[in-house]
């Protein structure tokens, strides 16, 4: 027989806990920090080198890892006069967040997403015929005003129109109803490593844009410079550029020279979680893959290659604790790493430990961790999982 406890515990309505206000710090135990006052200096610097060039920020891929809508704003308060994405999902995240600026999808967007394209004000890349007639016949239904640039595969061997084709389609879309020809561009396949391929592309797309100009085409953009073409050719400015990776204060090739005039916009930071003294032989992490060589101090960091951090087959080597380095041991695992402290005197749970950026005088730059995994700076800040909270200072 239940008793009269039973039964008011019956009753009784159960009681919830009220939510907690967790900054990203306090629930995720590393986080992105985006200095946005330094993009906006590099978004300065750029304007400047290119005088009344028009500069279009490209922020595609979630701004290179930076996060696409806050770092999109500070570019345009910056001076930026454009905006590139690589999709349409990610121009619809500008558009969401408020942004009105011109934004070109530089990539492939599927026939169904063209009156969607329309609906946001968005401007295509027209990269073959069949696109061209798919966007004629979305831009067919009135009222439309599609923008779209003409993209001219000069010798990238991606997306594009080969040159003998672009006259003929660009006078199918200029004849069309809806459709605005604003742009023609092309891509440079190796402006950071072989600028004689890239002047070659540039002598190509000048004489297809000699031949189109002759007929009657114009344009009100026509432009090829990406990063690595500001660096190393700048007689391709044409009245637009398209600078990526400059924007975040990395340079697009080795040495360029730009180091001291750029100022790196992410920095990647974590905390201990362990502190612990091994004896000698002691193995560590998965597959005992370490074991260490004497007695050791070592600290373990919640952080992983869930996060972006790379395992294999080229791992990190380095963080930095107490504004010195800190050599990883043992196998990367989801979510933890640990690291040699031995080293470093007084190291407890807390601390901050730094995996991309400054730390005292102390740095680790994305061009270092590209040497680490065989890679380039592109895919060090890109591959920082959308997991990792984003914290935007300067802004």
């Amino acid at each position: 027989m239940a008793s009269a406890l039973d039964s008011e515990l019956k009753k009784a309505k159960p009681r919830m806990a009220a939510p907690i206000e967790r900054s990203p710090r306090m629930s995720y135990p590393s986080r992105v920090e985006i200095d946005l006052s330094a993009l906006a200096s590099n978004v300065r610097w750029l304007k400047a080198r290119v005088g009344d060039t028009a500069l279009m920020a490209v922020v595609k891929a979630n701004a290179y890892g930076h996060g696409a809508p806050a770092v999109a704003q500070a570019a345009l308060r910056a001076g930026a006069d454009m905006l590139a994405v690589a999709n349409l999902a990610e121009a619809r995240e500008l558009r969401a967040a408020g942004i009105d600026a011109p934004i070109l999808v530089l990539s492939y967007a599927p026939a169904e997403s063209i009156l969607d394209a329309i609906k946001c004000d968005l401007i295509l890349s027209v990269y073959d015929s069949g696109f061209a007639e798919q966007c004629i016949a979305a831009a067919s239904r009135p009222p439309a005003d599609l923008a779209v640039h003409v993209k001219v595969d000069t010798g990238m061997g991606r997306l594009g129109i080969l040159p003998s084709d672009a006259y003929r389609v660009c006078q199918l879309l200029r004849e069309a109803a809806g459709i605005r020809l604003e742009g023609i561009y092309t891509h440079f396949a190796t402006a950071d490593d072989d600028p004689a391929y890239m002047r070659e592309q540039l002598k190509t797309f000048k004489s297809m844009l000699a031949r189109i100009g002759m007929t009657g085409n114009r344009f009100k953009y026509i432009h090829a410079a990406n990063s690595a073409a500001l660096v190393n050719g700048c007689e391709a400015l044409f009245n637009l550029v398209r600078p990526g990776i400059l924007l975040y204060g990395l340079e697009p090739m080795p040495a360029s020279g730009l180091a001291k005039r750029l100022k790196p916009v992410m920095s990647w930071k974590t905390q201990v979680a362990q502190v612990k003294t091994l004896p000698p032989d002691s193995p560590v992490g998965y597959g005992n893959a370490y074991r260490t060589r004497g007695e050791e101090t070592i600290a373990v960091l919640p952080v992983g290659y869930a996060d972006g951090l790379r395992r294999a087959p080229q791992a990190w080597r380095e963080v930095l604790i107490h504004g010195r380095r800190a050599p990883l041991i043992g196998r990367v695992s989801m979510e933890k790493i640990t690291v040699n402290v031995s080293h470093i005197p007084q190291v407890k749970v807390g601390d901050e430990a730094v995996l991309l950026g400054r730390q005292g005088e102390q740095r680790i730059s994305a061009d270092e961790i590209a040497r680490w995994i065989g890679s380039n700076n592109y895919e060090v800040v890109t591959s920082i999982a959308p997991r990792v909270p984003r914290s935007f200072l300067n802004g």
